[in-house]
Order: C-alpha cells, then structure tokens, then sequence
C-alpha cells in the first residue's frame, strides 16, 4: 500500500458572481456555516467566502471567490465536473430532494450509483452539486482488502437508458421540508469528481504525489463509453472519509476546462502540519512539478500545482485554523483581513458590495 501523504480534502474553492445570492443558497438552503468572510488575498477587491461545518473542520469546507464580472466557465479536462456533500441516508437524501424542488431548484435523481445514491442540482452559478450517501460503499462488489483491482461494471438496471426514470423523478419526501433538520446535516465533501484525457496517467500522478490509492475502475453510469475511476486515502481495508477524488476519461479530448464563473477555481488536499507539507512539496520537486512556495493564508498553509492535465490542486495545512483571529461564537460575522491588509481595511470595505448582516 502506498504511503499515504493526505488523509483525504481540505477544501474546494469555487467561483461565484455573487457573495450574497451565495450566501443564501449555501447558507440558508443548504444549511452550511459560513465560518469566515474574508478576501482573496491575491485580489483584495474579491470577496472570499468559506463555508463548513460549525468549526470549518478540514474536508467540510467549500470557499467562494466571487468575481462579478469574469464570464461563465466551461467543465472540461483538467477541470471539475462535480461536487459531492455527504448525507447520512438514504431517508434524509429524499428530504433533501424535496426541499430543493419546493425552493425552485430542480433536482434529479436519487441515482443508484451502488457505492451510494447521488442527487443532483446546480448552485445558482452553474456549479453542479451532488448529495452522496454515505454507502453501501466500495466493497460491495469486491473484497475490502483488494479494491481497484477489477473492473467492475454496475448492473444493467442502474444505467443511462435502461433504468426507471419516470418512477425515480417521482420519489421524494412526503411533505414539505421547510428547514434543515438535524437528520440532513451534510457531512462535507464526500467526494470530487474531474474530468481527465488519461485517467491511467492522472492516476499515476496522484498516487506518487499524494499517496492516493485506486480504489475502483468502472464506468459513467450515465455514458458506458466513459471510464470512471476512484482514488481515496485507503489503508487496505477502508476508505478514509471525505477523501474519494474520481475521474471520468475523455480519451484524447482537447475539450479543455474553462475558468470562470459557476467553475471549481482548485481542490485542496489535507497536510496535517507544516513539516508534513514540505515533505509533499519535495516529493513534488523531486517529480518535476512545478510547485509554489509556501503561501500564508492566515487559517492555513498552502502550495499550489497543477496535474498533468492541467487540474490546479493545493496542499493546505490543517492549522492554524479559523479561530485564529475571531472567536469561535464569532465565526462570519464579520469581515476578517489578513494583518498584511489591516491598514487598508476602510478603503477595501468601501469597495466590497454589501452583504447585509448576519447577526
């Protein structure tokens, strides 16, 4: 078994045009916390939202550059086609789909995916969105010890063409969901799906790079054509949670990713501390990758690099974290600057749109 280098994600950074429509929708919808209003240091003018669980816990964390005026990106190689949150089950999935439906957001599904059941609807930006349940899991059609050593091919029943999908748009929730409840909590990232033109190669990368294992070789249920595989933090008997990248192959495609709006910006994958991530930035360099220098983000570390298909990924440290400079009963309320920017903190607030408050 490879040496592990992460425990799993960190966090995904997308785009948005617009913090408040954001904040509503991740927020009031779908019952995330906002645990830090911040903005993106590289460009002070951005707002940069992030959102988790009530402590911004490492692999709950969704965070938002919003850049108003850049066009809508495309998904592509080398880009993200999903996002998936955990939900404990099946039960809950459906209480989901019914709030969803009822606040004007469609959604389709729930798919049986056979590892989980997976409900889709896109943000307001365009960004799609998938609630994952948190099993059967991947040892279900071979042994827990030996995973990704087969090619498994899901049955017929739970393909693109061949499945019900008149009586699967009619399942939800009998009645109207209108607040999350405690049974829904999402669980944070339960896994991230790319787009890849060599999934073999991709593979390759992560494994030697961050230790990731393959963990299964299927197909897209929803294009047979498509193979899809999954890497995950795996110990040779189970899967880490909140650790499972997945690829769909596009097979020589130059159908590149579009940065942009309604796009994933970058994946980041967990280091516990600082001495663990210089050990990934050498393995990186000893590769050839070109990789960053160490970045101070105040709530973490981070190093950037790209994958051999153009993916930007990030290695960021677990700590400090975001109490760091607001108490923990204070978390997103109020906008927080790094020190570096403390001194322009009138002039960035004049320039920032408003977000109304959330006290």
């Amino acid at each position: 078994m490879t040496q592990h280098a992460t425990d799993g994600f960190h966090h995904a950074t997308l785009v948005c045009s617009d913090a408040r429509r954001t904040l509503d929708f991740y927020s009031d919808l779908l019952g995330l916390s906002l645990v830090k209003k911040t903005v993106n240091h590289d460009d002070p003018s951005a707002y940069h939202l992030y959102f988790g669980d009530e402590a911004g816990a490492p692999g709950s964390l969704l965070t938002f550059f919003e850049w108003r005026h850049l066009p809508r990106g495309r998904p592509g190689v080398g880009g993200i086609h999903h996002i998936a949150l955990g939900v404990d089950s099946a039960e809950t999935q459906l209480k989901w789909k019914r709030r969803l439906i009822d606040s004007g957001v469609p959604a389709s599904g729930p798919f049986d995916r056979g590892y989980f059941k997976s409900l889709y609807f896109s943000d307001p930006d365009g960004q799609v969105v998938e609630i994952a349940t948190a099993g059967p899991g991947y040892a279900i059609d071979e042994p827990a010890d030996a995973l990704g050593s087969i090619m498994t091919i899901p049955p017929t029943a739970e393909l693109g063409g061949a499945r019900d999908e008149a009586a699967i748009a009619a399942r939800t929730h009998p009645t109207p969901v209108p607040s999350v409840t405690p049974d829904m909590a999402l669980r944070g990232i339960h896994h991230i799906t790319g787009i890849t033109d060599d999934v073999a190669r991709a593979g390759a990368f992560f494994e030697q790079a961050l230790g990731l294992s393959l963990v299964k070789r299927s197909v897209n249920q929803d294009d047979q054509k498509t193979p899809h595989w999954f890497w995950g933090s795996y110990d040779g008997q189970i899967v880490a949670p909140r650790s499972s990248l997945t690829l769909f192959e596009w097979k020589g495609s130059t159908n590149m990713a579009r940065p942009g709006v309604g796009q994933t910006h970058h994946i980041a994958f967990r280091a516990p501390d600082e001495a663990a991530q210089d050990r990934v930035r050498e393995r990186l360099l000893e590769m050839n990758v070109d990789v960053t220098t160490v970045q101070d983000r105040v709530y973490f570390k981070s190093i950037y690099f790209r994958a051999p298909d153009g993916l930007l990924c990030e290695v960021a440290t677990d700590g400090p974290g975001f109490t760091v400079d607001e108490e923990a009963t204070e978390l997103g309320r109020n906008l927080a600057l790094p020190p570096w920017l403390e001194s322009s903190r009138a002039e960035i607030e004049r320039a920032l749109p408003p977000m109304g408050d959330r006290s």
